[in-house]
């Protein structure tokens, strides 16, 4: 049994918009009984066990389509950095790096920036790259 597949396939028809239809219908629906049942403790019960019970689940589909999404942008992002010359291929797979060595990444580039804009205010290109 394929699980990314399911989860994959559960996250986009929990995203249309036939399934806010339902989920509001089940509210009007549970509304709507409450005086059938005289708004008793098992009313109740029904519609916050299954709002719970729901809510629970889509915190980890929604968890899985994130990181599904987050690993294919990286991905290209790789691929953009890999297949452009003069760009920097230490700069693949970044994100497996802990803090410290990603902080040391962030002060490089922010000086680069620093030394772009101090160039452009003398009028000069802030394009181009910093080895040529």
């Amino acid at each position: 049994m394929n699980y990314a597949l399911i989860a994959r396939r559960s996250a986009r028809l929990c995203g249309r918009p036939a399934t806010l239809l339902a989920a509001a219908s089940f509210i009007l629906i549970w509304g709507v009984t409450g005086p059938l049942f005289g708004w008793s403790d098992t009313w109740q019960l029904v519609a916050n066990t299954t709002t719970s019970i729901v809510t629970f689940l889509m915190v980890f589909l929604i968890q899985n389509s994130q990181d599904h999404d987050t690993a294919a942008i990286q991905l290209k992002l790789d691929e953009l950095i890999r297949a452009t010359q003069g760009a920097h291929n230490a700069l693949l797979d970044l994100e497996e790096l802990d803090e410290e060595s990603i902080d040391l990444f962030r002060l490089r580039y922010t000086q680069l920036a620093r030394a772009a804009r101090a160039d452009r205010i003398q009028g000069q290109s802030d394009t181009g790259s910093p080895e040529a």
